[in-house]
């Protein structure tokens, strides 16, 4: 981690204000994005990451900047808890940084390098390192607590997750909920939390950042639907082996 390169300088990046602004789009038919990734032989992850990574490249291009040949890193939280410890208190995960091809405007040419750095991150040893350091630092003294989490701050552009949510809908009090939230905390200097939540045939983004380095959130939440049609437009193109 400490031998890692500081991020990519983008508007994005800077020292954290106590302001934050909040944004959530309608939910993608959870269908429609696995048959996109099966179609371009990738993941229902890849796919969402890759629109991620498109539509904050194309709220940067919007505002004057130029994201050619530049990558952000997101750190992603990943489960150490074995499934029988699930009901247990306490918090167990690690972090493994991921980088965002933002600077990559082709849709195809993005998911595939999207899809090769996730192949990478597969069975590292990253995500319990990470929770060793993390879990050794509560123990240490504050100055060397901030320390670490600003090492963290500075690889880091956002903490972005992926939760699986109920498959069929949930009734409360006698009404379906029909849209579920959760919002993404940072640390240190990150200004930008993504949330990626599947519920009832659905996936839904959030964004949560900060009020200086991004007011406008919903400037890049809008931008998820449309960067996920391209994809589709091209998914459909494509030539299907077999009964579709």
């Amino acid at each position: 981690f400490a031998l890692m390169p500081d991020d990519s300088p983008t508007r994005l990046k800077g020292h954290a204000t106590p302001g934050k602004r909040v944004a959530w789009g309608e939910p993608l038919p959870l269908d429609q994005v696995k048959v996109v990734g099966k179609v371009l032989g990738a993941s229902i992850n890849d796919v969402l990451l890759a629109c991620v990574a498109g539509a904050i490249g194309d709220y940067l291009r919007s505002k004057g900047d130029d994201p050619a040949g530049l990558q952000i890193r997101a750190m992603v939280p990943v489960n150490l808890r074995p499934l029988e410890q699930a009901h247990q208190l306490g918090n167990r995960f690690g972090l493994v940084p991921l980088l965002l091809p933002i600077g990559i405007a082709n849709p195809v040419e993005r998911l595939v390098a999207v899809r090769a750095r996730m192949a990478e991150l597969k069975g590292s040893y990253q995500p319990l390192l990470a929770f060793g350091v993390l879990a050794l630092s509560g123990l240490m003294v504050k100055t060397v607590q901030t320390a670490i989490t600003g090492l963290f701050a500075k690889k880091a552009t956002a903490v972005m997750t992926n939760v699986p949510g109920p498959k069929e809908p949930l009734r409360f009090c006698g009404r379906t909920v029909e849209q579920v939230m959760f919002w993404v905390p940072q640390s240190g200097d990150i200004g930008m939390g993504v949330s990626i939540l599947s519920y009832a045939g659905g996936v839904q983004f959030g964004l949560i950042t900060d009020a200086k380095m991004c007011p406008d959130p919903e400037a890049i939440i809008e931008r998820f639907a449309p960067e996920f049609e391209k994809l589709l437009w091209l998914a459909l193109m494509a030539p299907w082996p077999g009964e579709p």
